[in-house]
């Protein structure tokens, strides 16, 4: 008759004998990084949109009321520059920010902001602030949906994320550069390749796009806002239609794109959007959490599954930083949070294992 050991007792017979018993391994962190040592890196900052880097590594953060800050961890937030112009009123304001591929060379740094009567695309040095070159103008611009996020992608080019302004129409219109992604030269300029000739859209179709990001194979996907039912990840590709207003979420419409994943919009409202180790890491705004969604071979979603939930209120930014850290932004004092005494801060996450 065999009798079954308790735990406690084959660890003492284990240890009488000179055995090496291991401890069970932790459990793999979703997407490579340890939510459970996640660090606040930076407290008190009034809204912050976005998030770039600098190739020494520190971190340039955009707030909506007109400063870009640089940081770096241990060190406090001091202002670098201030734009020039910029209205904060309702969701506009100073929104993304990109540092130029070539910095090292030619020291530019983007802006994407609302102005009294339009959304517009700046650049500029920090050695010389003040002086702040107009890109592009004439965005429309509302009290809501102004897109905002840049990015430059794998090719050089700079990709504008636009809302449709409040207005439905704009985003199936392609003489207007609202409810769509741009794509521009880093002088702004139409560059070559672009799917509808002499023209900045890169695709159309959307309601408001507030994150852009590449997987390792290159391609594109962009995180957008829906109305009353499904947000979306979509996979975006030249020319792509992706059917607002006509739909929210799946529709199943040959004539637009379907997203590769959807959230009731309780759950999400996504905004700043990552990649890294196959995985797509969304910034839920009303949804208060991290989604981290698995990319597929074929650059589809799998299963996506919620960190942070709760944790930190409204999440905006996501970045993966060049210390390999995920890089989050709070937007609590935006109006619609519950801001605790340390809000806005920005948070950084490790890797799995560092």
């Amino acid at each position: 008759m065999s009798v079954r050991a308790k735990p406690s007792l084959i660890m003492t017979l284990a240890a009488a004998v000179g055995l090496v018993i291991a401890a069970p391994a932790p459990a793999q962190a979703i997407g490579g990084f340890d939510y459970s040592r996640a660090q606040v890196a930076a407290t008190g900052l009034q809204v912050p949109w976005g998030l770039a880097f600098l190739p020494d590594g520190s971190a340039l953060v955009s707030e909506r009321g007109g400063r870009i800050l640089r940081m770096s961890p241990g060190q406090t937030p001091t202002a670098v520059a201030t734009v020039n112009g910029v209205s904060a009123s309702g969701e506009g304001g100073l929104l993304g920010i990109a540092v130029s591929p070539t910095y090292a060379q030619d020291q530019w740094v983007y802006a994407y902001f609302s102005s009294s009567g339009d959304n517009r695309l700046v650049r500029l040095r920090l050695s010389a602030p003040q002086t702040q070159n107009v890109l592009l103008s004439g965005v429309p611009r509302s009290s809501i949906h102004n897109g905002g996020r840049i990015a430059f992608g794998p090719d050089g080019m700079l990709y504008v994320a636009t809302g449709d302004a409040g207005n439905t129409a704009n985003a199936q219109n392609l003489n207007t550069p609202a409810g769509k992604i741009l794509r521009v030269t880093p002088d702004g300029g139409i560059p070559s390749g672009n799917p509808f000739g002499n023209s900045r859209v890169y695709s159309y179709g959307h309601r408001n796009v507030q994150g852009l990001a590449w997987d390792g194979q290159g391609r594109m996907f962009a995180s957008e806002f829906g109305q009353n039912t499904r947000d979306e990840i979509n996979r975006i590709v030249a020319g792509g239609n992706y059917g607002w207003p006509t739909c929210e979420g799946v529709c199943g419409n040959p004539s637009f794109r379907d997203p590769i994943t959807t959230w009731a919009t309780s759950e999400a409202s996504p905004s700043g959007l990552a990649y890294a180790n196959n995985t797509l890491f969304a910034a839920a705004l009303r949804g208060t959490r991290l989604w981290t969604v698995p990319v597929t071979s074929a650059g589809g979603a799998g299963t996506p599954v919620a960190e942070l939930r709760g944790t930190y209120g409204r999440l905006r930014a996501a970045a993966v930083g060049p210390d390999g850290w995920l890089w989050l932004t709070t937007s609590n004092r935006d109006g619609r949070g519950s801001p605790v005494t340390a809000d806005d801060r920005v948070i950084r996450i490790p890797p799995t294992g560092a």
